[in-house]
């Protein structure tokens, strides 16, 4: 498989992702909390670095700049659906309360705030609305990130 092709399957995977999250808000009513949202944020930006690199299609140096974006974007990810999951797990007098809405944290919230609030989550990511094989949504987000970063690591030291 080429470098090309391998950073198109990445591009691929996340935008699968990206519209599975879509499908759960529009198709099966499941509003997003601010969590959800950041790992979306994070997948597109791992979605982008890969489309860059796979129409780019650079040597070895932009291969390792292009992957390493991608490792960071995807490990800010991971630490995001790790809190996720965390919040997740807490007992639900330790919960913290639910906050506002994303709409109202960035009209009345200076940007720095709304953005620390939006890292943060809330009582509203702590609900879990959806678990497929014993783990939760933001749990397969993590795994994701992973499989991310591991395809990236391959991707920026292995030989053409």
């Amino acid at each position: 498989m080429t470098i090309r092709t391998t950073f198109l399957l990445i591009f691929i995977g996340c935008t699968g992702l990206n519209l599975t999250a879509l499908y759960f808000q529009y198709g099966m009513d499941m509003h997003p909390c601010p969590l959800c949202i950041t790992q979306r944020i994070f997948v597109f930006a791992v979605s982008l670095c890969a489309l860059i690199a796979a129409v780019h299609n650079p040597a070895q140096l932009g291969r390792r700049i292009y992957s390493a974006l991608a490792i960071v974007a995807a490990g800010v990810g991971l630490s995001v659906s790790l809190r996720h999951v965390w919040l997740q797990s807490l007992p639900e007098d330790q919960v913290p309360a639910c906050g506002p809405g994303l709409s109202y944290m960035f009209d009345n919230f200076p940007l720095g705030d709304a953005v620390n609030l939006l890292l943060q989550g809330d009582g509203n990511c702590a609900d879990t609305s959806w678990i497929f094989l014993g783990l939760s949504m933001p749990a397969w987000v993590a795994v994701s990130f992973v499989i991310l970063i591991g395809l990236n690591l391959w991707q920026m030291f292995r030989k053409v």
